[in-house]
């Protein structure tokens, strides 16, 4: 028998303990001759115990313990027949694979950069191969903690339980200083805004805007804002540095005075996030925001899924995580959004909930429709649909939360901006989902 079919490497799903795997779903993509058995287990083999050639101590006992197991391999389409009436597979077309493999946890325990060199290492390099999905077996998941807060630690703090939860990105992105951000801060929170963020490319030190600074005046900003409005206020301060400053950052700001800190996840890497999420001196809820991400997910024949991703960041402990909807700024595909939020909230293991922060190009017009999708357990991410309404962002602010509570109450929001000034010029400005296309707001 050829070594790559034997039962040691393709067991049956039925016939291995699952909670000792890690498996990895992938996208494959084979030339028509090629044999999609052997490639699977080549790709299962290379990431495990051997390589190209057959080493001498790479014994039967070796791969029983430590070799990837093939679960599946499962041609798209189907075929039973080599040629299929009407499906001839020409010369030089490819043909899919969905190829399940996994991986035994013995060999990679709570090693998160070791699970990325297994899961996704070497193989990446090859052309049509995409990771889809990551399933953690029982022992491999109950090593990590996950969030702290989650999604009902942070309601926790905020003290709201009945609505979606409103978050605002300080604009312009950078540039400002604490002073000039603090004012923005006020307008916004006092307007409505339950959580308040930095950008993604404002983050540490600045020259011009120093970490302890904004954490002061904006942590004085949110607790002037709570007597106008009654509601706290989570402020995250971006803390993204280099790997040797972050903790440092992260614990200044603490000290400081802030509720919340912020990393770009993927610029810092997975270990650093989880590294702030374990350690105990990290009090406050941890945003984890998404770019650079899309170097890895965005190529639908290459790289990792952001589905994937997510519950990587989940396991790594972030306690809300930016998820892109397929309506406004960017194109996320709608299975893939609902997935994200379903990567947050759905159980995982004896891990939190993640709360999913929907953003990117939300305005008031996408209310009713976020809250179709996503319910009430959402924090919606909102930037220049608050600091660019025509009468200023404590006006933007107050127009989505006109929007939310005519969404509860079953209302149009038409029928809302009637009666409701802020709502009607935001509106007016950038549009109702569904009534026109929304993708005239944005230029990118």
């Amino acid at each position: 028998m050829n070594r790559f079919y034997d039962p040691m490497l393709n067991p049956l799903y039925e016939g291995v303990e699952l909670d000792d795997l890690c498996v990895g779903t992938y996208l494959v993509a084979a030339e028509k001759n090629e044999n999609p058995i052997i490639k699977a287990a080549s790709i299962g083999v290379e990431q495990t115990t051997g390589s190209w050639a057959d080493v001498p101590e790479e014994t039967d006992e070796v791969r029983v313990k430590y070799a990837a197991k093939i679960l599946g391999v499962y041609e798209v389409p189907d075929y039973e027949l080599q040629t299929p009436m009407g499906h001839e597979v020409k010369d030089g077309a490819l043909r899919y694979y969905i190829m399940r493999i996994g991986y035994p946890v013995v060999n990679i325990e709570d090693n998160i950069p070791l699970l990325l060199s297994t899961i996704a290492g070497n193989i990446t390099a090859m052309p049509y191969l995409r990771l889809l999905d990551i399933d953690f077996g029982k022992n491999f998941i109950k090593r990590f903690k996950g969030p702290k807060f989650g999604l009902k630690g942070i309601r926790d703090i905020l003290g709201v339980y009945d609505r979606p939860l409103l978050n605002n990105m300080i604009k312009p992105c950078t540039g400002y200083t604490p002073d000039v951000g603090a004012k923005l801060f006020y307008d916004a929170a006092v307007g409505g805004v339950d959580l308040i963020k930095d950008d993604e490319l404002i983050g540490g030190d600045r020259a011009f805007n120093k970490l302890e600074d904004r954490v002061k005046l904006n942590m004085e900003m949110a607790a002037k804002a709570e007597k106008v409005k009654k509601e706290k206020t989570i402020y995250t301060v971006n803390i993204t540095d280099e790997v040797y400053r972050l903790k440092d950052n992260a614990l200044r700001a603490i000290k400081a005075g802030v509720n919340g800190i912020m990393v770009n996840v993927f610029a810092v890497g997975l270990s650093a996030l989880r590294d702030l999420a374990e350690d105990p001196a990290i009090t406050v809820p941890i945003l984890a925001h998404w770019c650079y991400g899309g170097a890895q997910s965005v190529s639908p024949f290459q790289g990792v899924s952001s589905l994937a991703l997510n519950k990587l960041i989940r396991l790594c402990g972030a306690d809300t995580v930016l998820i892109v909807p397929p309506y406004a700024k960017f194109d996320s595909t709608f299975s893939k959004y609902i997935r994200n939020i379903t990567a947050c909230t759905s159980k995982m293991g004896n891990l939190k909930t993640m709360l999913p922060f929907i953003g990117g190009g939300v305005i008031a017009g996408l209310v009713p429709t976020l809250l179709e999708d996503g319910g009430n357990d959402i924090l919606l991410g909102v930037g220049a649909g608050i600091h660019g309404h025509p009468m200023g962002p404590t006006a933007g602010a107050v127009a989505f939360r006109q929007a939310i509570d005519t969404t509860l109450k079953g209302l149009s929001l038409r029928e809302a901006a009637k009666s409701h000034e802020e709502l009607r010029v935001a509106l007016e400005k950038w549009g109702l989902y569904g009534e026109e296309d929304l993708k005239k707001n944005y230029a990118i």
